[in-house]
């Protein structure tokens, strides 16, 4: 390899740790495990280690447990996001960060609504990331109970989309 008086590699032989960088961002922010880009002769590829993620999933209170709410407060809507309601049991997180849409077109009909039963692996909601859509599948079977994003909302990794009850 050719080298400068000073003994660096000349630039366009170089890496450049900015690219380099700015493709880690990308493998973070998208939820990806690698990137590779080629260019000529030049190929990176930023990989990252995923480390198994353990869940536990509490049991539901006894409904005799559960107070019912202030006469005075005004219940919620589903769509609204409630925080102690992200934290409830069936709640389905964000796989990944991207854009959340509840209908395959903006005319067609939602996938879901809050009520409608779902069977393990019905279709729940889509989330474009780098101009890809992925399907978010429902986890378990039960019913729509709480939706907490809308229609070409961006979403974060592990926000909550739903509660399946």
């Amino acid at each position: 390899m050719p080298r400068d008086e000073v003994g660096r590699m000349p630039k366009n032989d170089a890496i450049d740790p900015e690219l380099v960088r700015e493709l880690a961002n990308l493998v973070t922010e998208t939820g990806l495990s690698e990137i590779e880009v080629e260019k000529g002769d030049l190929r990176i590829r930023v990989a990252r280690r995923l480390e198994p993620v353990n869940v536990q999933v509490a049991a539901p209170a006894p409904l005799a447990a559960v107070a019912p709410p202030p006469a005075a407060a005004a219940a919620p809507s589903p769509l609204a996001p409630a925080e102690p309601a992200r934290a409830q049991p069936g709640t389905v997180p964000s796989p990944m960060v991207g854009t959340a849409y509840l209908r395959p077109s903006p005319d067609a009909k939602a996938f879901v609504d809050v009520g409608s039963k779902v069977e393990v692996g019905d279709k729940l909601l889509l989330i474009e990331a780098m101009k890809t859509f992925n399907e978010i599948v429902a986890p378990r079977a039960g019913t729509i109970s709480a939706i907490f994003v809308e229609d070409g909302q961006p979403v974060e990794f592990g926000e909550a989309l739903l509660v399946i009850t």
